[in-house]
């Protein structure tokens, strides 16, 4: 009978909590939809598009996590949509309404380079069609800067500085620290570039590494000065870039004065003069404010501007972010989910082509090829298939292009990286440092295996090594066979090493350049139809209406860039936490994920880590240890 009570007790307190928690969740709603404030002011008819790139320009946002929304967590940082943001500045080139397009890049946070130069395009658009673009910023680094080139106007606050580093930086090594821990790190690997296991077994980079790398990165700048160069001739790059010292002492310190002087900018001023720049060209917002003018903001005009609904579908798989196993949502790549997405649309028998559109790192070799697979059905029912690269198709991003008739990508796409490798810490002897010890028994050689306690045995190490050996042969026969080269020559180009997207091109990893409307359009070519006749049938999960919703409720001001500004160098300072931050995500990616992987890790340490807002190194660093 008490054996029952306590029982029933049990279950009670069970229920108890259910409901305390389900009551907490729904007045946490509640209050929050009665804190928000009403919006009072109609979006006006006319006026300038203002274009507020708070947080970080991606293929495809993460999706909002509700919880840690309502618990004040905060979720993700903002994430502008590119396809959106091309679509609103298509939209405004045309439109008679928009007076002006304003680039607010305050509190822009970056996006990869190939990512930045697809907007910069839809920005050359919009100009060439008579629109002015002034874009503001307290300070520019690399990437609000490449934008901002772009604009008709420069402006910059008298405060402030443009800050131009070029790819590079430190990476994290942490072979001293295993060491120091008794931990061993057993690495299977095959190609000499094969870098992403490196801070495992080294304490810097290889020789063949640092030649890779640094290959690289003068790619990647040289494509950058390239961009910029040519959207602003006027300005002196090459000096200012080599010589920011001399600069600053010629303006005496006054950084916004220097660049002002080497034409990087057009004017300095506050917001209140920008403000009133703009009020002149679009309209004053008649609401009795000082400098307001009639704004439209982007996320509005791009919802009222939707997709285009007619003409024969091409459909455009996205894969972006890590890919991995099973599901996964928006932000990351899960092999089910987006192998599954394919399949029932391939079901509907309604598109011509498909347009495989890749920006990912890479990750599980066993996603990938599920993802690839199902575009292999695709390809059986005799569908063009081209796929678009954007900032980053690498490792597991280069595996799944494999299907591609033609592969489209961006002079700055990060691509290559064939290689493929496994990492496996084992701690004996931390266990000895500590005064611990393991023994057991086995019935075969792999009884037990991998046993990180005492070690792996060489039956487990050679069946693991032999494993990724034949998935390097197969991924270097894809690829010989996709491109039409010899077996011989792609080892000769793969071994892991990385490439930017301009010397992929001569390579043969990469048919020609251009984005994404350049695949929709040559998708069409080989499907026999007038590209002028087709139109991108986006396939992918549609975002919650609720927790989109729950989003735009919790949104803090300062993401709606009504808050201060953030000056140039509190940006630069916060590089080292992003540094941290990034190599913690990297090295749990590393050691939690896939026994094999096709992955590529030293070629994402430029583009932004996907950190919660406001997320501190500190609690980084609690996160990582805690998971």
């Amino acid at each position: 009978m008490k054996l029952l009570k306590g029982l029933w007790a049990l279950l009670v307190g069970v229920k108890d909590a259910l409901v305390l928690l389900a009551m907490l969740i729904f007045f946490s709603f509640l209050f929050v939809a009665l804190s928000v404030r009403p919006t009072t002011a109609a979006t006006p008819s006319t006026g300038a598009l203002v274009v507020d790139l708070t947080g970080s320009l991606v293929e495809q946002p993460a999706e909002t996590d509700p919880i840690a929304l309502l618990s004040g967590g905060g979720g993700v940082s903002r994430e502008t949509r590119l396809r959106d943001l091309e679509r609103a500045l298509d939209a405004a080139s045309t439109s008679s309404n928009v007076k002006a397009i304003v680039l607010d890049l305050d509190r822009f946070t970056g996006g990869s380079q190939a990512t930045i130069a697809a907007a910069a395009r839809a920005i050359d658009k919009a100009r060439a069609a008579g629109k002015p673009v002034l874009a503001y910023a307290t300070g520019y680094t690399d990437d609000g800067y490449q934008l901002a080139a772009h604009a008709t106007e420069v402006w910059l606050n008298p405060l402030g500085a443009v800050i131009l580093t070029g790819p590079g930086g430190a990476r994290l090594y942490y072979k001293g620290l295993l060491d120091k821990l008794g931990v061993t790190t057993k690495v299977y690997r095959v190609g000499m570039f094969k870098s992403a296991v490196e801070p495992y077994t080294r304490t810097d980079q290889s020789p063949e590494a640092r030649a890779a790398n640094q290959a690289l990165a003068d790619a990647l700048w040289a494509s950058w000065q390239a961009d910029v160069g040519k959207a602003r001739p006027k300005a002196k790059l090459t000096d200012y870039i080599a010589h920011p010292d001399l600069a600053s002492v010629a303006s005496k310190g006054d950084m916004a004065q220097a660049a002002l002087a080497a034409k990087l900018v057009d004017r300095l001023g506050d917001r209140n003069d920008f403000n009133a720049r703009v009020s002149a060209i679009a309209g004053d917002a008649g609401d009795g404010g000082v400098n307001d003018f009639k704004a439209i903001p982007l996320d509005r005009w791009a919802d009222s501007h939707p997709e285009k609904s007619s003409g024969t579908p091409i459909g455009v798989l996205t894969i972006a972010g890590t890919i991995v196993d099973g599901r996964a949502a928006p932000g990351a790549a899960g092999g089910t989910t987006i192998s599954d997405l394919l399949l029932d649309e391939l079901k509907k028998n309604r598109i011509k082509a498909l347009v495989v559109r890749v920006d990912s790192p890479g990750g599980s070799v066993m996603a990938s090829e599920q993802i690839r697979s199902a575009i292999l059905q695709a390809k059986a029912r005799k569908l063009p298939i081209v796929v678009s690269m954007g900032g980053l198709a690498a490792s597991g991003g280069y595996w799944v292009s494999t299907p591609a008739d033609k592969i489209i990508a961006d002079p700055a796409t990060i691509t290559g990286s064939i290689g493929v490798f496994g990492v496996l810490p084992t701690f004996q002897g931390t266990l000895t440092k500590v005064g611990l010890s393991a023994d057991g028994v086995k019935t075969t050689p792999l009884s037990g295996e991998p046993d990180v306690l005492r070690g792996t045995s060489p039956e487990f190490d050679a069946l693991l090594q032999g494993s990724i050996d034949d998935i390097y042969r197969r991924f270097t026969g894809l690829v010989a066979e996709s491109r039409k080269l010899p077996v011989a020559r792609v080892r000769e180009i793969a071994e892991g090493r990385v490439w930017a997207g301009s010397t992929a091109k001569g390579l043969g990893l990469v048919d020609q350049f251009g984005g994404v409307d350049d695949a929709v359009a040559e998708a069409a070519k080989l499907a026999k139809l007038d590209p002028k006749s087709v139109r991108p049938l986006y396939i992918e999960k549609a975002p919650s209406s609720w927790k989109e919703m729950l989003k735009s409720l919790t949104r803090p001001e300062e993401e709606s860039g009504e808050n201060g500004s953030v000056d140039v160098w509190t940006r630069v300072a916060g590089r080292p936490d992003a540094l941290m931050l990034r190599a913690l995500a990297d090295a749990r990616e590393v050691l939690t994920g896939p026994a094999i992987q096709a992955r590529c890790l030293e070629c994402a340490s430029d583009t932004p880590v996907r950190a919660s807002r406001d997320q501190s190194l500190y609690e980084g660093l609690i996160a990582w240890a805690t998971r």
